[in-house]
């Protein structure tokens, strides 16, 4: 896939697809009469975007964001939750979610998230999976589920959370049900920038994914899951890393790299 092709990854549109020419991908949640509620077929659909992402060597960085300039996503949409009924169907909804967001997160290439408006339960799981998360002054995130659902989070899902703003902040969110602004997410680092409004959310998202885009990609690769691995844990955690060393060490990027640095040249990344 390459230009400027567009797919609609589900029947009713809910799902956009696109690659720029730049090698920047971005998927749209497009359901702005529904604050892009997330449906099962769009958490599925997210997951083949994820394996085609995977698959095309000619994208370099995603963008995720939500359509109508309202809402990121408000969450798994409630209708939804009438299909849990049993004790099974719960843990296989959090099962179905870490799977969801565990391939979102292990995506090779940076993600950025996009947020306006409303960043809410499930939409907020999506945008603390990827890398980076910009967002708009109304923008507000959290997990209201205390005083709405009454359901919890999965251990995965709270580990991610408190690697980004540590184990106090996610009590705070979890027990006060608030939603928090924007400058404040900034602050406590659940956002990595703040914009005015959406428009000039879309454009700084595409300038940043485009300049990502251009650096060496199994830099970004190695940094991403040797963190990734960190927060997982484990006893050998640290010394799991002996791959991404050979990875970028070996590669004919590194050779390039040293030459064009060398030549005063920029380098011309391959990612192998």
């Amino acid at each position: 896939m390459s230009g400027s092709e567009r797919r609609i990854e589900e029947a009713d549109g809910a799902l956009l697809f696109e690659v720029g020419a730049t090698g920047v991908a971005r998927i749209t949640l497009n359901r702005p009469q529904a604050r892009n509620a997330m449906t099962f077929a769009m958490y599925e659909g997210l997951v083949a975007l994820c394996a085609r992402i995977e698959a095309d060597p000619a994208i370099k960085a995603v963008i995720v964001t939500g359509a109508g300039g309202k809402a990121f996503a408000a969450g798994t949409d409630i209708a939804e939750f009438r299909k849990v009924t049993t004790p099974e169907d719960a843990l296989e909804y959090e099962r179905f979610m870490d799977r969801v967001l565990g391939t979102l997160e292990r995506v090779r290439v940076p993600v950025v998230a996009a947020i306006a408006g409303a960043c809410t339960g499930g939409g907020a799981a999506i945008a603390a999976a990827c890398d980076l998360r910009l967002a708009t002054r109304d923008a507000r995130l959290g997990f209201p589920i205390a005083r709405t659902l009454g359901n919890c989070l999965s251990l995965a899902t709270l580990k991610r959370l408190s690697a980004l703003v540590g184990p106090a902040r996610v009590k705070d969110m979890l027990f006060t049900a608030r939603l928090v602004p924007a400058e404040e997410a900034l602050a406590i680092g659940l956002v990595t920038e703040v914009v005015e409004d959406a428009e000039a959310l879309a454009v700084r998202a595409e300038a940043l994914a485009t300049q990502l885009a251009t650096h060496a990609p199994l830099t970004l690769r190695a940094t991403k899951e040797g963190l990734r691995r960190l927060a997982e844990g484990g006893p050998a955690a640290e010394e799991a890393g002996e791959d991404l060393i050979l990875m970028c060490y070996t590669s004919a990027d590194f050779r390039e790299g040293m030459e064009a640095f060398l030549a005063k040249r920029p380098p011309d990344w391959k990612g192998r």
